[in-house]
């Protein structure tokens, strides 16, 4: 009896201070830094012992953390500096907790290697938990092929992403499109042609978020190829006319363009002081691959 006494003590303990938190957010105004600090708990071994055995439970509760922590930071306005500090120590104490909780490594992955300032522009920490993850499930193609893109898309090491894609293709259950997949990253890596064809695969992926975010990527290699054919058409403007201002009615006049041009969002493209083409910052796109400022 003393047991189950003290599990359902320690269940109401547990709900209680996610809904004191939840309150906590209704009544106090947000921080104005996103810093290690706040965290309830911040190693992940003293938390397995803190939840007393409701591991999943408390896994479930920084996974929502998590979450939040990523979207306050990514939603925060210009005037602050986002640093998403929280996000790497939430995702490592969910997956502590609860060892086998896929989502959470992989959709973490995408949430640290997202360029600065949707992301923490962070792959080196996305590899550190997708290898964290593989030390579990060592098996498990999937981590291999998300280590694969992150090494591809973020840190433009195309050998080591054709090496994980011949891994993740060499396991049980693994698509028959891996193999064939590493072979061209690993012919082809740099080049436009071969990433569409990575994320064109990954668009056809069972998992829907994995397809949204391989879509996104199409998008942004696709408003890449306007950039580069406005450029072009730019860059013959200004060796015309070395000492007019480029602007997309001086173009227009000239008949380079017919109007102004956009991404493949609609967002119109803009012109920076130096007449180089960028996708504007109010683009669902941006910032481009190409395009990755660091935290200011």
């Amino acid at each position: 009896m003393s047991r189950r006494v003290a599990a359902v003590c320690a269940v109401l303990c547990l709900a209680g201070a996610v809904g004191l938190h939840a309150a906590g957010d209704r009544w106090f105004p947000p921080t104005a830094a996103d810093v290690p600090g706040l965290l309830y708990v911040r190693s992940p071994e003293m938390a397995r012992r803190v939840v007393l055995g409701f591991d999943a439970m408390a896994s479930d509760v920084y996974w929502i953390r998590a979450l939040q922590a990523f979207g306050r930071e990514r939603l925060s306005p210009p005037s602050h500096t986002r640093t998403y500090a929280l996000l790497y120590p939430l995702l490592d104490l969910t997956t502590t907790l609860d060892p086998y909780f896929s989502i959470a490594y992989r959709f973490g992955a995408i949430f640290l290697g997202e360029p600065y300032p949707g992301g923490p522009g962070r792959p080196d920490l996305a590899i550190a938990l997708l290898n964290k993850a593989l030390e579990k499930q060592p098996q498990k193609w999937q981590y291999m092929q998300d280590l694969g893109f992150v090494y591809y898309w973020h840190l433009q090491d195309y050998v080591s992403a054709a090496g994980w894609f011949e891994r993740a293709s060499q396991q049980p259950g693994a698509p028959n499109w891996l193999r064939p997949l590493a072979a061209v990253t690993l012919t082809k890596g740099g080049q436009r042609a071969s990433a569409r064809e990575l994320f064109t695969q990954l668009a056809q992926a069972d998992e829907a978020w994995l397809r949204t975010s391989a879509q996104r990527r199409l998008s942004q290699l696709d408003t890449l190829d306007v950039i580069d054919a406005v450029q072009a058409r730019i860059d013959r403007f200004t060796a015309a006319h070395p000492s007019q201002p480029v602007t997309w009615q001086a173009l227009i006049a000239a008949g380079l363009i017919r109007g102004v041009p956009a991404d493949t969002t609609g967002t119109p493209l803009v012109i920076d002081p130096d007449g180089r083409v960028t996708i504007a910052r109010t683009s669902s796109l941006w910032p481009l691959p190409t395009d990755q400022p660091g935290p200011r």
